[in-house]
């Protein structure tokens, strides 16, 4: 016997109600009554169940209205439903079915039938709450832990996210000369740098509210409003970038520094605001999420131009120009207008105060960017 689970029973005869119930109980169910329609959608606002056998006729509110209500309340759709049917009701069945019921269950009740029923039903709501389980743990990794569930519900029973525009800002960065560092470094050691750099900037990502979108090499990809819109998407992504340039990145190299592994590390950072498309790319077997566009084009350009510049962070003025924040806003100074590949137009950047000393010995500067710095 397959375990056992909470089971609404939705049927206005009360012998085959008790017949059900006492059938049930047999087999260690608890078990839920509702004598019509109406009284079964309050139990289950309640106290949702495991599985519902809904009888087709009943009064007050029928079982084919129960069940268009269960299947289009994002709360109760994965919750199996066996509909009870009488031999002249087939044409109703059908159209249950369409509508999203699971299986039927003929009167009178054979009570083999109406345990296998059961079995599978419950079968398949624990595979579905395992499969929610995995995505909630997959996407834990890559969204504010506040917003898993909103990740979740914003799937529906399609767990994998479509793809859908959002208004955001995309943040690239990258730790600078981690390639010759790992030539030179074991591999086992320089993977736990990489992770350590990769793990401090992540926490940066996720407690400013933003989205981990994939790791590139020695850099990583965020976004900010997507999946789930925020208004301060802009302020949120300059947030997280100065974190990682002023606070994190100095905190790092002075771990490595007294773990006497490197002398430390310099990064890059682009950040971009705009439209951009944000859902699943790839294969049936395997799936990322990511964001696409001008905008993720545009801030990976910028961090590779922070290379030629003294700046570590560069920002597009389309993010300064939807920053809500004005002050933060001001606070930024502008490094003038560069030509950046892709762009029809030249690009007006901005970066913030305080991002030209990470802790490290001065490094020679090349030149050739094509971005224009700001005379003060």
């Amino acid at each position: 016997m397959s375990a056992a689970g909470t089971v609404l029973v939705a049927e206005d005869d009360p012998v085959n109600r008790m017949l059900l119930t006492r059938s049930l109980e047999r087999d260690d169910h608890i078990v839920m009554t509702a004598q019509n329609g109406r009284e079964a959608l309050e139990l289950l606002a309640g106290a949702p169940a495991d599985l519902v056998l809904l009888d087709i006729v009943m009064p007050e509110l029928d079982g084919v209205s129960v069940l268009r209500y269960i299947k289009d309340n994002v709360d109760l759709r994965h919750i199996p439903v066996i509909m009870i049917s009488a031999v002249d009701e087939v044409e109703s069945v059908v159209r249950c079915i369409e509508l999203g019921a699971d299986d039927y269950l003929p009167k009178p009740f054979d009570p083999v039938l109406l345990r296998a029923r059961i079995g599978a039903g419950l079968a398949k709501k624990r595979l579905h709450e395992l499969e929610r389980d995995r995505v909630r743990d997959v996407f834990a990794r890559f969204v504010p832990q506040q917003i898993v569930d909103q990740v979740i519900s914003l799937s529906g029973d399609d767990l994998r996210l479509g793809g859908v525009l959002c208004k955001g800002t995309i943040l690239f960065n990258d730790i600078r000369s981690f390639t010759p560092f790992a030539e030179a470094t074991p591999p086992e050691q320089a993977l736990e740098v990489l992770n350590l750099f990769l793990g401090e900037m992540s926490e940066a990502v996720l407690d400013n509210g933003g989205s981990l979108l994939g790791f590139r090499g020695d850099g990583m990809m965020a976004a900010f409003g997507a999946p789930i819109a925020t208004p301060d998407h802009a302020d949120r992504a300059v947030a997280a970038a100065r974190e990682m340039v002023d606070v994190r990145l100095p905190r790092l190299n002075a771990d490595l520094r007294r773990s006497g592994l490197e002398d430390g590390f310099a990064m890059g950072v682009g950040i971009a605001s705009g439209t951009f498309m944000a859902g699943n790319v790839g294969s049936a077997r395997r799936l990322e999420y990511t964001a696409i566009g001008d905008v993720a084009n545009t801030s990976a350009r910028l961090e590779s131009m922070t290379k030629g510049t003294p700046h570590s962070i560069l920002i597009a003025a389309s993010t300064v120009e939807m920053m809500i924040d004005r002050a933060a806003a001001g606070e930024l100074t502008f490094v003038g207008e560069a030509d950046v590949r892709g762009k029809a137009t030249r690009v007006g950047l901005w970066t913030p105060p305080m991002t030209l000393d990470d802790g490290l010995a001065p490094r020679d500067h090349a030149t050739g960017t094509g971005v224009h710095p700001a005379t003060t």
